[in-house]
């Protein structure tokens, strides 16, 4: 019976990706007989379950954020190899993603290497059908997350950047200034011992409680809306993706389990307890 939840929610996971994979491919370029954005949509969850079998005999989550990282950029290296032809547009998304996955992955991996371990992972990864949910789940948060770019990348349809295309680029070079800055600063300050036990309060972190999600959420509307001229018919159903990206790090991940870690080691602190208080969760004050 333990086993079944984790089961139930791979078969969610797959069935929902499958279906905005099949969505996707209206309209993408056809590579021997098979739509590019189903080939490439298939490559994160390939390398996950890859990754999965030796991280789970050796106990480790080492690799996870690294195989996430490496998963995006394979999955643009193998569209730009399919599709020689690709237009400004998608070389344009190509290299944002990858940029975006080499810089979060490199980072995110020496993050946990310097620490030890990823907390997050204590208990999953000693249960086999939850830690291959979660590893699941990282293939999925590949796809859906990239699933407008990559139908725009892959589309068959190609029209000049535009006004849309040149407004999404900006948006997302400021959502990915923000999300290095925050992350830059909050590395600073933990590397301070004297801030052991401290929060950060200073920088962007003044303004957001969480500054690096907001740029992250930012950066992934940009690209949306980079991808939202060539998209037509059944492909709109990648517009989920920036959803996507939001509901996961507001609801699931990042923005949530901060939180909760954040009331639990200062829940009676009453510098805190201000902070939370005169700071917002997300979309940062600007004045």
């Amino acid at each position: 019976m333990a086993a079944l939840k984790p089961l139930i929610g791979i078969a969610v996971i797959l069935l929902i990706s499958a279906g905005i994979a099949v969505a996707g491919s209206q309209g993408s370029v056809m590579i021997g007989g098979t739509p590019l954005f189903l080939g490439c949509a298939t490559v994160g969850f390939l390398l996950h379950w890859l990754v999965f079998v030796p991280s789970y005999l050796f106990q480790t989550e080492h690799f996870f954020d690294l195989t996430g990282s490496i998963s995006y950029i394979a999955t643009v290296a193998l569209a730009v190899l399919a599709y020689p032809e690709m237009d400004l547009r998608g070389q344009l998304i190509c290299l944002m993603i990858a940029i975006w996955a080499a810089r979060l992955g490199s980072f995110l991996f020496m993050r946990v290497k310097k620490a030890g371990k990823d907390r997050r992972f204590d208990e999953i990864k000693t249960k086999f059908f939850r830690f291959a949910f979660t590893w699941t789940l990282g293939g999925a948060w590949v796809f859906i997350t990239m699933a407008a770019g990559l139908a725009a990348i892959t589309s068959a349809e190609q029209k000049d950047m535009g006004v849309l295309g040149y407004l999404g680029a900006a948006i997302w070079l400021g959502g990915f200034a923000i999300e290095v800055v925050a992350d830059n600063q909050k590395t600073r300050f933990r590397s301070d011992r004297a801030n052991a036990d401290k929060f950060i309060t200073t920088g962007l972190w003044s303004k957001s409680r969480h500054p690096n999600y907001f740029g992250e959420i930012v950066l992934w509307l940009g690209i949306t809306l980079m991808a939202l001229p060539v998209l037509s018919g059944w492909q709109y159903v990648t517009l989920i993706s920036p959803l996507f990206v939001i509901l996961l790090l507001m609801k699931i991940s990042g923005v949530k389990l901060l939180e909760e870690s954040g009331l639990k080691r200062w829940k009676d602190d009453a510098a805190y307890q201000a902070y939370l208080q005169s700071t917002p969760v997300l979309i940062p004050r600007l004045f």
